[in-house]
């Protein structure tokens, strides 16, 4: 895989995942929830479950990287950026869930 096939595929699972954990009542997309009053998550299982996908998109770039070449070190800074990057990925989504009226 080319290295712009790489950071578009790594883009656009981003977005999936980032909005995964709203559009969606089950955790982690697979494992229905019957914990909660009438099957729906709370807020902060969404957005346990939001840091669970920023974790596995950050594995997956870091394998994309890898198989491409070398791998650089990150510090703290390189995280928090990718985090808030990814926190507005999932902007549509918390809109869907939350903003707009039903």
């Amino acid at each position: 895989m080319n290295q712009n096939a790489a950071v578009w595929l790594l883009i656009l699972l981003a977005a999936v995942a980032a909005n995964l954990p709203f559009i969606n009542e089950r955790l982690l997309a697979v494992l229905p929830l019957k914990h909660f009053s009438g099957g729906i998550k709370p807020f902060w299982v969404r957005v346990v479950e939001l840091l669970f996908w920023y974790a596995v998109i950050g594995l997956l770039g870091m394998l994309f990287e890898r198989m491409i070449g070398n791998t650089f070190t990150q510090r703290w800074e390189f995280y928090v950026t990718a985090f808030t990057l990814f926190v507005v990925l999932a902007f549509p989504g918390f809109v869907v869930r939350y903003l707009l009226k039903r």
